[in-house]
């Protein structure tokens, strides 16, 4: 693969100056459009020692406008990056609409390394390709056009660069540490780097391999080769749009017989044996959770369910079991305007707990398949492939350490309607009700059936979900505070 890259191309002084001031023109043109555009593009940089990288990163702040652009090194792994999963370092500093990102350092700068060291084996590695082609394919559909370059020297002219920067002291530090370390085993992440970039380099994610061994050939390629996938990115933006057009699709109907429907609503606690079970079971979390530190754990609870079907209730039983500094609860709401100018799981990745701490979400990602599903917020291709990607987001969550647990609370369309009325008639509880809940309960078919769908597609081994029958809230809170008790106990 880089035997293309090692051909010799070269760009004399004069042809560069002419050519430079026009793709810096345009390059500055197209940054302006890219502001009015509902995309973000990505920009990594990625290579062999010593080849160049963080001078075309220079070049790029150079030629565009800086205050459009975002630049994230991404090397040694801070405190913070180390107690949440892989992917939370990146995610987090995805650009906003409107702005461009570069990436020094990426999701496969790590990688890379710890195959060449073998610190991890082969099926790691291909698992982890694979993760990397679902992020950059659900980037790229979520508005955000992943550019990836990679500036390559062969054996020779690495070595030869290498020298030189370490001979000069004004360019020695633009050395990484290890530039002596890694050269040592150039064959090896030569042979581990083409891999890695043959098994990523897809339609909606392709490589660009750069021959840097000639600094004007590398600027003017790499700039070059931006302007033309900036332009195509815009142009791909227009044709989506013209295919949006179209009727909303009708709303999903529930099967006769499905998981919720199967529920037995009519289970129920006296208050004696709530108050004994209840007890015990706070006991028992309170205990538990205190040790999720020491385990290397995190807890993520989870809670979705129809309108006043009982999920506030149900939490402060959970964290009025939990020590306040352990506990966080995040409500979601419709995403503010910074949440809708990144891709719709940004939010949730940015707020993950750090290990040994609990998150409790009141609603959480699962909107994208439920109310913005139905309520036309999301478009059918959108919230067909979410399954997919909140299944390898819960993923990548147990894998660094989570247990999560996640409650859909089942109740009656009879007892939401008893509940809505006494949220009217009750002067502490109308701040609960509003035009939406109605309107939503108009759909309640519809939303149940989605319910169903999500369900059966998103409960995993490692997240599964676990409905519960809540027409009783005494029988709800107990069950939810046992649950969580139980996964505590199972995954020390």
């Amino acid at each position: 693969m880089f035997e293309a890259a090692e051909v010799g191309n070269k760009l004399d002084k004069t042809t560069y100056k002419r050519k430079a001031p026009g793709v810096r023109a345009a390059l500055l043109a197209v940054q302006r459009r890219i502001a009015a555009s509902p995309l973000a593009p990505v920009i990594v940089i990625g290579g062999a020692e010593g080849a160049g990288k963080s001078e075309t990163m220079a070049l790029l702040h150079e030629w565009m406008d800086a205050r459009g652009l975002e630049t994230n090194v991404l090397f040694d792994l801070t405190d913070e990056e180390r107690e949440r999963p892989e992917y939370w370092r990146f995610w987090r500093v995805l650009p906003p609409k409107g702005k461009i990102g570069i990436f020094f350092g990426s999701w496969y700068s790590g990688l890379i390394v710890d195959r060449v060291y073998e610190r991890i084996d082969e099926n790691a590695f291909q698992r982890e390709l694979s993760r990397i082609r679902g992020f950059e394919r659900m980037l790229t559909l979520e508005g955000v056009p992943v550019l990836k370059y990679w500036l390559h020297l062969s054996k020779a002219d690495e070595k030869k660069r290498i020298k030189q920067l370490a001979s000069n002291p004004r360019a020695r530090w633009r050395l990484h540490r290890s530039a002596w370390k890694f050269f040592k085993r150039y064959d090896d992440f030569r042979s581990v780097s083409e891999r890695a970039l043959r098994e990523t380099s897809l339609g909606y994610a392709p490589w660009t391999v750069v021959e840097a061994a000639d600094t004007e050939y590398r600027n003017l390629t790499v700039a070059t080769s931006v302007l033309e996938a900036l332009e195509d990115a815009l142009a791909e933006v227009e044709t989506r749009a013209a295919k949006r057009a179209g009727p909303k699709p009708p709303l999903p109907k529930p099967a006769r017989v499905n998981v919720i429907r199967r529920l037995d609503l009519s289970r129920s606690l006296t208050t004696k044996v709530y108050d004994s079970r209840l007890e015990a079971a706070e006991a028992d979390v309170g205990r538990l959770s205190q040790k999720l530190a020491k385990a290397g754990r995190s807890l993520i609870v989870v809670f979705e369910g129809p309108d006043a079907g009982g999920k506030g209730g149900a939490i402060r039983r959970l964290t009025g079991a939990m020590s306040p500094y352990l506990y966080r609860v995040t409500g979601i709401a419709a995403p503010t305007d910074e949440e809708r100018a990144h891709p719709y799981l940004w939010r949730f990745w940015r707020a993950l707990p750090r290990r040994g701490r609990v998150t409790v979400y009141d609603r959480s990602w699962y909107g994208r398949v439920l109310v913005e599903r139905i309520e036309g917020f999301a478009r059918p291709d959108e919230w067909r492939r979410a399954y997919a990607e909140i299944n390898e987001f819960e993923e990548q969550l147990a894998e660094s350490g989570n247990i999560i647990v996640k409650f859909w609370l089942a109740i009656s369309a009879d007892e939401q309607l008893r509940r809505f009325k006494d949220r009217q008639t009750t002067p502490y509880k109308q701040y609960k009700i509003t035009e939406d809940d109605w309107r939503n309960r108009a759909k309640w078919d519809a939303y149940e059936a989605a319910a169903c769908d999500m369900i059966e597609r998103t409960s995993t081994e490692y997240a599964p979900w676990v409905l519960v029958e809540a027409n009783d809230k005494r029988w709800a809170r107990v069950k939810v505070v046992e649950t969580v008790r139980d996964h505590l106990r199972d995954r020390r």
